[in-house]
């Protein structure tokens, strides 16, 4: 039988000057970290270095956090996780355009059923459906890619969204709908110039 994991008592440790819990602690919030990071992840940031930047930052902010009833530490750890991502993403000056060509078959196909809106999707495999929403996503600005990230892949509610973010329910509504279409414009440009150059 697995032992639950006493946040609050390792919290109080770690303040302490713990180096053990301190460990203990990262241990247990590496995989939320991962998966987050992972999910945010510029294209000049490697995976280990932005997730020892997020827990460098909450060993630092950890006296800043105060325990709210309801609320989970793993939930200020998320927020802590995105907006760290999201600041390497703003630090991203240039994102590196791409072409239609630049896709190999499966992904071309994939571009073209959600460009279409077709009812039966392509039958490559999904790691091309993934490769192509991957560079869809790297054009947009780090907000509109972490609301549709959150929303759309990691299918999480408006108002989990919101807790996250410090948005309103409104405003990641709203920014969602705009970054759809935003998405949605880029893929047709990209489509559009590789016919016009051909």
């Amino acid at each position: 039988m697995t032992e639950t994991f006493a946040v609050q008592d390792c919290l109080s440790r770690v303040r302490r000057g713990d180096l053990a819990a301190a460990n203990s602690l990262i241990l247990h919030l590496s995989p939320l970290v991962q998966r987050l990071v992972r999910n945010h992840l510029p294209r000049r940031e490697s995976e280990e270095d932005l997730m020892q930047d997020v827990f460098l930052k909450l060993l630092q902010k950890l006296d800043s956090y105060q325990e709210r009833a309801g609320i989970p530490f793993e939930h200020w750890v998320s927020r802590l996780t995105v907006r760290t991502c999201l600041d390497a993403l703003r630090a991203e000056k240039a994102r590196p355009e791409w072409r239609f060509t630049d896709l190999n078959a499966g992904e071309a196909e994939w571009l073209d059923f959600l460009m279409k809106g077709q009812s039966t999707a392509p039958t490559s495999h999904a790691l091309e459906a993934k490769s192509v929403v991957t560079r869809l996503l790297a054009q947009l600005s780090p907000p509109d890619r972490l609301v549709l990230t959150l929303l759309d892949l990691e299918e999480r509610s408006t108002q989990e969204i919101a807790q996250i973010t410090g948005w309103t329910r409104p405003m990641v509504k709203m920014r969602a709908m705009r970054a759809r279409h935003k998405l949605r414009q880029i893929a047709r440009e990209r489509m559009k110039e590789d016919f016009t150059d051909s």
